[in-house]
């Protein structure tokens, strides 16, 4: 009838209009019960993008970081992680190292300290020692059999580890009291300490039957930290207000080892040995300091700091001239009693083995050896044994 209101009519489902109501109620509240379109999303596209794009970074990253550990536990390039970083510095203090009066002037002089000492009223009797602490390599690489000492150099500044070995007969009480010939190892640039002893130069296992045998010099080795300035090689040189290299590897770590080991003291005794920039450094440091080394070995070393594009000798026009050793060699004020065995293929240190040969006069004695293997730890590795050969020919056991 006109004017009479109608009830609502129910819902198909059965359900009644209040609950329908509510229920209609509820949902347009919350919008919980129906799914929100993906127009209504439009975060997810991107959320999606760049989680998808976070795991191909996260896969590539741990597999370049995997290569990493790998082909640097091959080839010992880096130390720690602040070696490839380049963000490590082991420069403590550069000071203005004392005169250099050879390792009899370092004995001269801590003789002399211990003579004053005794006349204050010291018991000492010899030259004072200073004694390291040495602990377990922090590199697994390295047999158990090396000694690791964290020195902090007194005349460079530098602060850095030293790996040392001793020779079979060290402990035989047959050699109770006797004293040993020492050989610094260089790697080179980038380079760690451990190279030396681990797989990549297999020193200690290629030489410890030979020296058992007799066929080779029962020397102490010595393999001091070379890299100190992060990314840049310091050219094993002393460069005011940078670092003391040269000093350290020198002064510092040959005087920790005498003082803390039962090796000669007299430079006739002493040598050095290295590969790529720290070929470069064992013929430099030879060549100048024949009051502290009597022979090194260079394999694929080179003259002109140059060689290695970062090293800091060659930012600087007079530092990249002294410190070439075919300039410290050609103007020594009298020819050095020093033996060079250097190594090198054409185009690669050849060349330059030659020519510091040319200009060598008597006493010193310049071996030039061509190879043919490339820039590489394993063209150096198999030249470990003839070299330490030709090193027992120039310092004999004894």
């Amino acid at each position: 009838m006109p004017g009479t209101q109608h009830p609502a009519p129910a819902a198909e489902s059965g359900a009644p209009a209040t609950e329908q109501g509510a229920s209609a109620t509820q949902q347009g509240a919350s919008g919980a019960g129906r799914p929100i379109p993906a127009a209504a999303k439009p975060w997810r596209g991107p959320v999606r993008a760049l989680s998808y794009f976070g795991t191909i970074l996260l896969c590539q990253f741990t597999a370049v970081t995997l290569v990493f550990v790998v082909v640097n536990n091959e080839n010992q390039l880096y130390g720690n992680w602040g070696d490839l970083l380049g963000t490590s510095n082991h420069v403590r203090a550069v000071p203005v190292p004392p005169k250099d009066e050879g390792l009899a002037g370092d004995q001269a002089a801590a003789a002399a300290a211990a003579s004053a000492g005794a006349s204050a009223g010291s018991s000492a009797t010899s030259a004072p020692k200073v004694p390291q602490a040495f602990h377990a390599p922090d590199s697994d690489a390295v047999p158990r059999s090396v000694k690791q000492a964290d020195l902090k150099g007194r005349l460079s500044g530098v602060d850095g580890e030293v790996l040392v070995w001793t020779p079979p007969q060290y402990d035989d009480p047959a050699y109770k009291g006797k004293t040993f010939p020492v050989v610094e190892l260089l790697v080179g640039y980038p380079g760690a300490s451990s190279a030396w002893f681990g797989d990549t130069m297999d020193a200690t296992k290629q030489l410890e039957p030979l020296m058992k045998s007799g066929q080779v010099t029962p020397f102490i080795l010595v393999s001091p930290r070379v890299t100190l300035l992060g990314k840049t090689d310091t050219g094993c040189a002393d460069v005011p207000g940078k670092v003391n290299a040269e000093t350290w590897l020198s002064r510092d770590v040959p005087q920790m080892v005498m003082d803390n080991f039962r090796a000669d003291t007299t430079a006739d005794r002493w040598a050095l040995s290295g590969y790529s920039a720290g070929a470069h450094c064992a013929a430099r440091l030879a060549l100048a300091h024949p009051n502290r080394y009597r022979a090194a070995v260079s394999m694929s070393g080179y003259n002109d700091p140059a060689g290695e594009p970062v090293s800091l000798t060659a930012k600087d026009p007079k530092l990249r001239e002294t410190s070439n050793p075919l300039y410290i060699l050609t103007h020594a004020p009298t020819p050095p009693n020093v033996a060079l065995y250097v190594t090198g293929k054409r185009g690669d240190g050849l060349e330059d083995a030659t020519a510091l040969q040319q200009a060598a006069k008597s006493p010193t004695s310049i071996t030039p050896v061509e190879t043919t293997g490339p820039h590489l730890t394993s063209t150096w590795k198999p030249l470990v044994v003839p070299t330490f050969k030709w090193l027992t020919g120039i310092i004999p056991a004894r």
